[in-house]
């Protein structure tokens, strides 16, 4: 866990009027408390009044509930923890949320904040949580890179038609 070149979020773009979801796993209740709340500190600091929050069984459901909520949101913010034990099924999980995560904001050019916790144990998970005595706040890191994101999508304007073939 280094942190070592993470940019400054203490002052956010301010997007009143930006649509913005929270899509969070269930599992690990104490650590996604702390990201959820994160999360939703971050879109107040945007002044974003009523951010959609919505929960998933696990971080396996993430990408398809995302890519429901990218059709009508700025920006969207995934939340969950995945944590390693003694089987395979870690880096299927990641691999497979990471991977859907990716195809969601690329697929429908939402700036999609990625908030998946991939842990090598509990104790990794709450230093990350945003809880009282953890280390880093990912739940607040990743609104404030889907909000900044946002902004600069807004900025660029809407995507020019290609021209078509020449003769």
């Amino acid at each position: 866990m280094s942190g070592h070149g993470r940019p400054d979020t203490t002052t956010l773009p301010q997007l009143p009027h930006a649509r913005v979801a929270i899509v969070a796993a269930s599992w690990h209740q104490q650590v996604m408390d702390g990201l959820i709340d994160g999360a939703l500190r971050a879109c107040r600091e945007a002044g974003v009044e009523h951010p959609r929050l919505v929960r998933v069984p696990g971080s396996f459901e993430l990408p398809v509930v995302a890519d429901r909520l990218a059709r009508d949101h700025d920006a969207v913010i995934a939340l969950g923890v995945v944590v390693r034990g003694g089987t395979p099924h870690f880096e299927y999980v990641c691999q497979a949320a990471t991977d859907g995560l990716s195809r969601v904001a690329l697929d429908h050019g939402v700036p999609l904040g990625f908030g998946l916790l991939t842990c090598d144990d509990d104790q990794q998970a709450l230093d990350r949580a945003g809880l009282p005595g953890s280390v880093e706040d990912k739940g607040h890191e990743a609104a404030a890179a889907a909000l900044a994101t946002a902004e600069v999508l807004a900025g660029l304007g809407r995507p020019q038609a290609s021209p078509g073939p020449r003769d």
